[in-house]
């Protein structure tokens, strides 16, 4: 019975000691988390509009991490869709009230500096900025704003990039760290004493009366010239306002296409220019493509009809090599958004 006993007390003390152990507090824009091989997979709930590269750059996790557990999510997500996302360090769940700066991977730390500090990488053959931007573990937008380009620019090889700036460079572009300038203050004139009214500036207010009065008592014996009667302008015609026209053709009425799909490269392009195989756009159409996992967009021209048949039954559009590198995608298939006017 003793023992009985003391087994009841030890399972009513290792009771208590488990809820008073730590939890795992899921973040607010989650809808729960859990662990799977050593790590913390956020449950994320995708609102309308979000795409894996939102997703990136939310979390601050690469592309490829979150398709690795997600093996079901091919291109864009589905609201409603639940996608796991991997984390290796807690969810801020309040905005910063100074903007904090990017940490820095350790492939950066390892690249020279230059004489400011900077962290700084010399481009290799056939990589792009996204290449870039994944090496390194940091994105094309951050690679742009330390080196003054916009995000879908092509990159030379042996250009040399900043990868991670120094910290007087981040000194300098936190302004909560600026003192701030002194406030310049505007001397207050001192008030000018008023005179005092003395005897002879009362006698010159008296002959200067007693002449007013007499110039009035002139100007009252003189006759009064008539007055001249106003001339009354014509009023102004009113100009009725010029209302919008409608069209009143059909013609006149444009129509635009947004198609979504598979993209692939043209096999036999040679070319330096921006092409591109289309199944149904007319030859010569000015197409905006853009990539839906990174968000960056090109314009190229229809050359010729693609045909449905083969691998390409499953595919929207056909691009040239320069168009492909302008898109920023290492992958053979990518999903792209199409717009045109036919």
């Amino acid at each position: 019975m003793s023992r009985i006993s003391l087994l009841s007390v030890a399972f009513v003390f290792s009771g208590f000691s488990a809820l008073a152990g730590p939890r795992l507090v899921a973040p607010p824009d989650s809808i729960g988390v859990e662990y799977r091989n050593n790590k913390i997979l956020i449950k994320h709930r995708v609102a309308p509009g979000e795409t894996l590269y939102g997703l990136s750059r939310r979390y601050k996790v690469p592309v490829d991490e979150i398709v690795e557990f997600n093996p079901t999510v091919k291109g864009a997500l589905v609201t409603g869709q639940v996608v796991l996302v991997p984390r290796n360090r807690v969810v801020l769940t309040q905005p910063a009230t100074a903007a904090a700066a990017p940490a820095i991977s350790a492939a950066a730390r390892a690249l020279p500096t230059d004489a400011h500090g900077n962290h700084i990488y010399k481009v290799g053959a056939g990589q792009t900025l996204y290449a870039v931007a994944r090496r390194f573990s940091t994105t094309p937008a951050e690679l742009a704003r330390l080196n003054g380009f916009a995000p879908n620019y092509n990159v030379r090889t042996g250009q040399t990039l900043i990868i991670a700036a120094g910290t007087a460079r981040q000194a300098a572009a936190n302004p909560a760290s600026r003192p701030a300038p002194p406030v310049a203050t505007r001397p207050v004139p001192a008030p000018t004493a008023r005179p005092e009214r003395t005897d002879d500036t009362r006698d010159a207010q008296e002959r200067e009366n007693r002449a007013r009065a007499k110039d009035s008592a002139i100007a009252a014996r003189q006759p009064a010239v008539p007055k001249e009667a106003p001339v009354k302008e014509a009023p102004a015609r009113e100009v009725p306002e010029e209302k919008e026209r409608a069209p009143e053709r059909a013609s006149e009425v444009v129509r635009r296409v947004s198609e979504s799909g598979l993209a692939m490269v043209i096999p036999t392009d040679a070319s330096d220019k921006y092409l591109a195989l289309h199944k149904t756009a007319p030859v010569g159409t000015i197409m905006e493509v853009r990539n839906i996992m990174n968000g960056m967009s090109v314009y190229v021209r229809v050359i010729g009809k693609l045909p449905d048949t083969g691998e390409n039954s499953n595919v929207l559009v056909r691009l040239s090599k320069r168009a492909v590198q302008r898109l920023a995608t290492p992958d053979q298939r990518f999903r792209v958004e199409t717009n045109y006017v036919p």
